[in-house]
């Protein structure tokens, strides 16, 4: 690597960092700032970047990972599905706006070749810019996004044909027949390629590296997998990115492949941060200054033009109106492979500079706003839907099937291979609890997996197989590893998804339980004392003390965070059962036959007769916090009951039959 491109390297990552801190306090999209750099540092404007094609290859490696990620993220099976939505779809988004782009052109005093050839530039729409924003979102995989995504990929393969076509309007002569027959053969062997390496050849190469144990390897053997497809499909005429987003789909079955979704979000975001900075790079403040009338109108007519067809596109598949609008919006600026087909189209002479430097000013101004854009995407159908629209368009012209990736639902999340979190895994399997496994060992998860229980491979740092695991939703996550520094970070990462499950974790020392207490943590259980209690609790019993007392005093050392054990207790922390003697929440399940079953809440009077108060009661899945005086008691219920032990002994007859 040349000095100079170290320093260019250094100038877009300090001006970049600078100029998105600042945004970030205004809370404007980091894609912004990254276009924003491009501009200033670019030829065009100050200039200081003196290895412009190196930058441009960064850009480009930026891209392909971020399809790599995309296609890791979908899977061949959610493609399959949506096949209706890429072909239908992407052919009348395609078809309409090319057309009534040609018409509006042309009547702009353009040729019908060159009109063309504009409708085809403005057809694309930015896959790079759209599916970032729709992973930042987690939007990807909702209805109105693999509709998106799919109309995506058609515009991605349909640059191909458009490269051959180019030459021919340019007044060029090219065998269309052999061009064709080629295109054939190639597009057979890229979906037998992809069949075989998705079903057979990916997930045996990938768990054979995995039980390596080696990381390191694990991850550049996916990075050689990716640059492989990519540079495979390159040399076959291909972009380099819709190849390595077929890569990502022949890894995504595996069930390694979140793990390796998680390692590379650092190496996406920041190869990703070149490309817009690129695109950035090749805006003409000058020439934007000196046509600025032409280019707001021409911005303007592009984006409602390319809303408008995407949401008709969107209504004829059947979406809701609220879809059609999310759809258009997600679609109206003009995508990064325009730039390739447009460099194109000025070498065959089909676009003069005057309209080259237009169409760069309108995709870069379009790309740059899609981020605002796509934001208000929800509030303009909510100010639409306020007007008389028809019931039929509302609802749209028939039912679209919702493809729901299935989650688990308040459940529980292990975290740990050691042999207490596979114990804790089978209890929660013999007592039916829903409940899923993160374990980063491949031999480990194999085994259970076979076993059939549910287990995630992965590290727990990654966000990613935090989500596979549904952790948003979780009720309580168990995290058993013994490292301090470690639990501090799984714990943050569980804490950012999920700011009201309870977290229980397991700890080697005593000195470790308030620093994990402050980081999120809601129990601790430090391993060497809870022996001491468990050696405690036989001692009293030899002593024939009651069993009351007993688990009296033992609930008392665990509530007072194990202070009995330490030189100094801090009493800092609330705790009901510290500073309230004698209190807790217990759940009470309302068995058949019992007596409470039919009663109201202020029908039984809990309070008035026992002392006891009812602060949730569980039905089915669902939680009903702040229960009503007119909530009845059902069967199967499960009640949690505030009071003191004995009260809350007392009132056990209402809620058990036994």
């Amino acid at each position: 690597m040349e000095l100079s491109v170290l320093k260019d390297i250094v100038i877009i990552f300090a001006l970049s960092s600078l100029v998105n801190y600042l945004f970030t306090r205004i809370k404007v999209p980091t894609i912004i700032g990254y276009l924003l750099t491009g501009v200033l540092v670019g030829p065009k404007l100050m200039g200081i970047i003196k290895a412009p094609q190196e930058i441009e290859l960064m850009a480009e490696i930026g891209v392909v990972l971020l399809l790599f990620m995309i296609g890791m993220e979908f899977s061949l099976n959610h493609l399959f599905k949506i096949r209706r939505r890429v072909f239908l779809g992407g052919f009348l988004q395609v078809t309409l706006t090319t057309l009534l782009t040609t018409l509006l052109t042309h009547a702009y005093d353009l040729s019908w070749k060159s009109s063309l050839f504009i409708g085809f530039l403005t057809a694309l729409s930015s896959t790079a810019v759209v599916l970032k924003i729709l992973q930042d979102r987690s939007e990807i995989t909702s209805n109105y996004g693999r509709t998106v995504l799919g109309i995506l990929i058609f515009q991605d393969v349909l640059l191909v044909p458009l490269m051959l076509f180019t030459p021919f309007l340019g007044g060029g002569e090219i065998d269309y027949s052999g061009q064709l027959f080629l295109l054939a053969i190639k597009s057979v062997f890229i979906i037998g390629f992809l069949y075989v390496g998705n079903r057979w050849l990916m997930p045996k190469l990938l768990h054979k590296i995995a039980m390596t144990r080696n990381q390191e390897l694990f991850m550049m053997i996916v990075l050689l997998i990716c640059l492989s497809v990519a540079l495979l499909t390159y040399q076959m005429g291909m972009p380099l990115a819709f190849g390595a987003f077929l890569a990502g789909l022949m890894i995504s079955e595996s069930e390694y492949s979140h793990d390796a979704f998680g390692n590379l979000i650092t190496f996406r975001d920041t190869f990703t941060s070149f490309f817009f900075v690129s695109i950035g790079m090749l805006l003409d403040l000058s020439f934007v200054a000196e046509h600025f009338e032409v280019i707001i109108a021409a911005v303007t007519v592009v984006v409602i033009l390319k809303m408008l067809v995407g949401a008709l596109t969107a209504f004829l598949l059947g979406h809701t109106f609220k879809g059609t609008i999310l759809v258009g919006v997600a679609l109206s600026q003009v995508g990064e492979f325009s730039f390739i087909l447009a460099k194109l189209g000025k070498d065959f002479t089909i676009l003069n500079d005057y309209f080259y430097q237009l169409f760069l000013a309108v995709a870069v101004i379009t790309m740059s706003i899609s981020p605002f854009v796509i934001q208000l995407g929800s509030k303009i159908s909510a100010l639409l839907l306020m007007l008389p629209i028809p019931k039929w368009m509302i609802n749209g012209l028939f039912p679209l099937k919702q493809i729901d990736i299935p989650q688990l639902q308040n459940h529980l999340v292990l975290i740990g291979k050691d042999s207490r979190a596979q114990n804790l895994s089978k209890m929660a399997k013999y007592y039916n609890l829903p409940y899923v496994s993160i374990v980063f060992d491949p031999e480990i998860a194999r085994q259970r997996q076979l076993k059939g229980e549910t287990v995630v491979y992965g590290d727990a740092f990654n966000i990613p197989i935090l989500e596979k695991a549904s952790v948003r939703n979780a009720h309580i996550v168990v995290i058993s590893i013994g490292k301090l520094d470690v639990l501090k970070v799984i714990i943050d990462k569980v804490r950012q998804l999920n700011k009201h499950a309870a977290i229980v974790v397991r700890t080697r020392h005593i000195e470790d339980i308030e620093a994990l207490y402050k980081i999120g943590a809601t129990q601790v259980i430090p391993e060497e004392f809870e022996t001491a209690i468990d050696l405690f609790e036989r001692v009293m019993a030899n002593f024939l003390l009651p069993r009351k007392e007993i688990d009296s005093a033992i609930d008392r050392i665990r509530s007072d965070h194990y202070g009995i054990f330490l030189e100094e207790t801090s009493a800092t922390k609330f705790n009901i059962s510290k500073d309230i003697p004698d209190v807790e929440i217990i759940p009470m399940e309302v068995t058949k036959g019992a007596q409470i079953i039919g009663k109201t809440l202020a029908g039984s009077r809990l309070r008035e007769l026992y002392g006891i108060t009812l602060v949730a009661l569980k039905r089915e899945q669902k939680v009903i916090d702040h229960p009503k005086p007119t909530l009845t008691f059902n069967e199967g219920d499960v009640a949690y009951l505030l009071g003191k032990t004995e009260q809350i002994s007392g009132v056990a007859e209402l809620f058990s039959a036994e």
